[in-house]
């Protein structure tokens, strides 16, 4: 079975996600969920991430755009992937590990600093 553009996007994201170690999904569509749901959801270092991806000049509806503006708005990592831009997929979880990173060593600071 012949790959579609789109898939192909997913698979190049999924082996982003995979190197980083980051759990992902992709959720299935059904008559119980939520349509407009990124193709690819998960989590990075506490942080939820969700993924939609497009080839070529795809583009997102309103009601995707809606969920990814409402990921974002709840402090998510909501991304538009194509195969121009998958350095976003990189560049985000990198972002996110610096976060963790300084987090993590500031509460150690603080808790050194009790004791």
């Amino acid at each position: 079975m012949a790959s579609t553009p789109e898939s192909r996007v997913k698979q190049k994201v999924v082996a982003i996600l995979r190197e980083h170690g980051a759990y992902y999904f992709f959720p299935v569509m059904n008559g119980y969920g939520r349509a407009g749901i990124p193709d690819i959801v998960g989590c990075y270092r506490g942080r939820f991430i969700a993924i939609e991806c497009k080839a070529g000049k795809g583009t997102t509806t309103r009601l995707q755009e809606r969920e990814l503006q409402s990921i974002r708005d709840a402090g998510g990592i909501a991304l538009v992937v194509n195969e121009n831009n998958l350095h976003d997929v990189e560049r985000a979880l990198k972002d996110t590990h610096e976060t963790a990173t300084l987090a993590a060593a500031a509460a150690a600071c603080g808790a050194s600093s009790t004791g």
